[in-house]
């Protein structure tokens, strides 16, 4: 029975058949989501391999030693032996060569002289065919065959013409193995064939080859372990150095790292590394003395800003308030000193300067000169030495930041009247003891001085010799501090000596090139 025809309005069989993945979406339908593209691995993502080289860089240090040692020697080894039984196959068939060629001879002479035995005798297993001049075996020894000779005619001529050994399938003649054959000439068109069987040098060689086919792999598996025992001891050290870090933290800041006794690079290593950790607590106590006098320093004007105004609080009607003014200000400005003192030494420690420019230190020094007008002695040295590149009378140059220097010579000037009787005097100068290539700047006054056992103290931080009198002058025991930090920054020295009377302080500068 015929089927009935389908509805033209009916959708086919393909259309029925396309997977809604794969169809168009029609009008009114919503677009099947596609499946997401796979992302290709990327390298270093955890669960996804990054190669042989990522997997070599992740092992550690003694297997990377021990492998790549292994790896070298087995090359070493492997070329050796190579070279060894090259070496040792040419020798031996030279050997060969050699027999064949002196038994080869003496057949000749005989030969030549009629005294040829018949079998001829066979020396060391030579064996030897004697052909006529129509080029039959007329003599031969017993381990051979009489009819056949070992060479056809053309190549008995080539060889005898020659005079070079050559290779012979041994079997076709019932021998065993190949033969080394060599042809020589006699008189009267006698032909002599030498030859002797390669089997042994065959088997001497192949055996030679089994030896170190099984002895390399044992011989490297022992070096291998030697390595990883040599090199594991080897970085021992290393690994009590890391054991050690380890155990340097924040309460246990005075530890040092393990030294080992070899004078080697590891040595040397956690000799540097102690000397860090040594460098890093000593910053970390002059930080933390830093915090402490600086807190102690700004109690006190704190303080007594506080004190004055509690009390001018306390009782209003009797309090006179320029006063009380005039005192806090001054407290003010002082913690105003303080903080941009500190502030100084916190960006000098960082061992940077704000500019590198030109420095005349003889217009730094008059200009110095000039803003102390307090009816001292204040006088101007210039003077230059032979050789030093600096006309007499003209002041050197130096390289830094003309501000910075410019407050190391004020805290210098500062300093010495604070304690001068009649006269400061600056100095300018280059060469002399400074040595060539140095500017030197002086502030001398006629104090007191400073005990030469003080000389180097008066520059640590917040030291002060006279406490008390120290503080009443507005002196925070930074002005030393920050001289030498700056001029350290600017690659020079700064010292003090004694001026008989008084007290002399020396800056030297290098100057620019």
């Amino acid at each position: 029975m015929p089927e009935p025809p389908a509805h033209p309005l009916a959708p086919g069989p393909s259309a029925a058949a396309t997977p809604a993945a794969t169809r168009p979406a029609r009008r009114g339908e919503s677009e099947p989501a596609r499946p997401a593209a796979p992302e290709p691995a990327r390298l270093g993502e955890p669960g996804r391999t990054g190669g042989p080289v990522v997997w070599w860089r992740r092992r550690s240090l003694r297997f990377r030693l021990t492998a790549t040692a292994t790896a070298v020697l087995a090359l070493a080894l492997a070329a050796s032996a190579y070279v060894f039984v090259v070496v040792l196959g040419e020798s031996l068939i030279r050997n060969i060569d050699d027999q064949v060629y002196q038994r080869g001879r003496e057949i000749v002479a005989l030969s030549d002289a009629g005294r040829l035995p018949d079998p001829v005798p066979s020396v060391n297993n030579t064996i030897v065919q004697v052909l006529g001049p129509d080029g039959r075996i007329v003599d031969a020894t017993s381990d051979t065959d009489r009819l056949v000779p070992l060479l056809p005619a053309r190549e008995r001529e080539s060889a005898a013409r020659t005079g070079a050994p050559q290779f012979v399938n041994g079997r076709p003649y019932a021998l065993p193995g190949p033969l080394r054959v060599r042809v020589l000439s006699a008189d009267h068109g006698v032909t002599v064939i030498v030859a002797r069987s390669f089997t042994e040098v065959e088997s001497s060689l192949v055996t030679t080859g089994h030896v170190l086919l099984a002895g390399m792999p044992l011989l490297l598996a022992l070096l291998a372990a030697a390595s990883w025992l040599v090199i594991g001891r080897t970085l021992r050290p290393i690994a009590l150095l890391r054991r050690g870090a380890a155990a340097v933290g924040g309460t246990a800041r005075s530890r040092r790292l393990p030294v080992p006794e070899a004078r080697d690079e590891v040595h040397a290593l956690a000799t540097t590394l102690n000397d860090m950790l040594g460098r890093l607590e000593e910053a970390e106590a002059r930080q933390r003395a830093l915090v402490s006098d600086a807190a102690h320093e700004l109690r006190s004007p704190l303080a007594s800003i506080r004190l004055q105004l509690e009390v001018a609080l306390s009782h209003p009607e009797g309090q006179d308030w320029t006063e009380t003014a005039e005192g806090v200000l001054e407290d003010t400005l002082r913690l105003s000193r303080l903080a941009e003192d500190l502030l100084a030494l916190a960006r000098l420690d960082e061992g940077r300067l704000s500019r590198r420019e030109p420095v005349d230190l003889g217009v730094l020094a008059r200009r110095t000169a000039e803003r102390y007008d307090l009816g001292l002695d204040l006088d101007l040295d210039l003077g230059s030495d032979p050789g030093s590149g600096v006309a007499a009378g003209q002041a050197p140059v130096v390289l830094g930041d003309e501000l910075d220097l410019r407050r190391v010579l004020t805290n210098l000037v500062d300093n010495a009247l604070r304690h001068a009787a009649s006269a400061v005097r600056l100095g300018v100068r280059t060469g002399g003891a400074a040595g060539a290539g140095v500017a030197e700047l002086t502030v001398t006054d006629d104090g007191p001085g400073v005990p030469p056992e003080d000389r180097e103290r008066v520059f640590d931080r917040f030291t002060r010799l006279d406490d008390a009198r120290s503080r009443d002058d507005g002196g925070a025991g930074l002005g030393l501090a920050i001289v030498r930090t700056t001029v350290e920054a600017h690659g020079g020295t700064v010292h003090l000596e004694d001026a008989s009377p008084g007290l002399r302080a020396v800056v030297r500068l290098p100057l620019a090139r």
